[in-house]
């Protein structure tokens, strides 16, 4: 009787132990949650994607750099090629069922693109218990919690990348349902880039049909704000559940911050990144708005010109 109340107080004990990580589990964390998973994950795995490494890391967490999970210079939301990818995933000892944090530097609202959208990329490639660390390397280090300058190296997995197209559309899919009803294209730049006034693409201005929603509205400081802040948020935005929607910019980046927040957040089905955004789409001649006239486009090339000859 005595050994069977042990073997019962151990089973407790552990479901109790697994039911708390489980709880304190969600796709946006904060340090004090990832304090916890450290503690009662064992198999927790922490990559860091942005920022010096060297000069101080979370304890335990290995380091990727963004570039890996992005594609050439030429065109960076590009994905890479499978092989390259799934090598990446084996080298950060990652197999389907690790429980992955992604952790960028939190320098600002921007540097989080990084880690939204290697969450994005590893949910496609299959890992399925992902979360990102809310306000990065930055809000972990405020919180008081202590850095690391040792290197950590891990072993191999045996991964086998299978990839998914569930949270991707493709340029030719996007080119092909450019007119219809039930799709919904959200550009997550700022507004100058939306109206063609500042670009970075072969050609200013938006996909043809897009609507606005910066991805900078869901920010406090550098840091996402809460998730129920988030939800009302899209819900003021107006997007329709029955619509697919469709987040982009220029590279994949911004727009995997609206697609981390519309679809992980906020729970609205079927939305979608297009990686490649308007570096891709403007490349290839596809419809665009708010593109201004020839002499005006011109005029602004050669302003931005002298301005940056002239260091204004």
């Amino acid at each position: 009787m005595h050994r069977f109340r042990k073997q019962l107080l151990a089973v407790l004990l552990y479901l109790f132990s697994s039911g708390a990580a489980a709880q304190s589990w969600s796709v946006l964390i904060d340090p004090a949650q990832l304090r916890q998973l450290i503690s009662n994950e064992p198999m927790l795995r922490i990559i860091q994607v942005t920022g010096d490494y060297q000069q101080g890391h979370i304890p335990g967490s290995v380091y990727a750099a963004y570039s890996r999970f992005r594609g050439p210079a030429n065109n960076a939301g590009q994905l890479p090629e499978p092989a390259d990818l799934q090598a990446l995933i084996r080298s950060l000892g990652i197999d389907r069922q690790t429980p992955v944090i992604v952790v960028h530097q939190g320098s600002n609202a921007s540097d989080m693109g990084a880690a939204t959208r290697v969450y994005w990329t590893l949910k496609s490639a299959g890992i399925s218990q992902l979360a990102v660390l809310n306000g990065g390397l930055n809000a972990w280090r405020d919180a008081g919690l202590s850095l690391s300058t040792e290197p950590v190296t891990v072993a191999n997995s045996n991964f086998t990348l299978q990839w998914r197209d569930d949270w991707r559309i493709s340029t030719a899919q996007l080119a092909q349902r450019l007119d219809d009803p039930a799709l919904n294209l959200v550009d997550a730049r700022p507004v100058d880039f939306y109206f063609g006034q500042q670009y970075s693409a072969s050609r200013p201005g938006t996909i043809r049909g897009a609507e606005n929603i910066s991805y900078n509205q869901w920010f406090e400081n550098a840091a996402l704000k809460t998730a129920n802040e988030l939800r009302n948020l899209v819900q003021q935005s107006g997007l329709d559940s029955n619509q697919q929607q469709v987040a982009f910019c220029n590279t994949g980046h911004w727009g995997s911050l609206n697609w981390f927040v519309m679809s992980e957040i906020a729970g609205l089905p079927d939305t979608r990144l297009y990686a490649e955004s308007v570096f891709e789409w403007s490349a290839q001649a596809l419809p665009m708005d708010h593109q201004p006239g020839r002499i005006k486009h011109y005029w602004s090339m050669t302003r931005d010109w002298i301005r940056s000859l002239i260091g204004g």
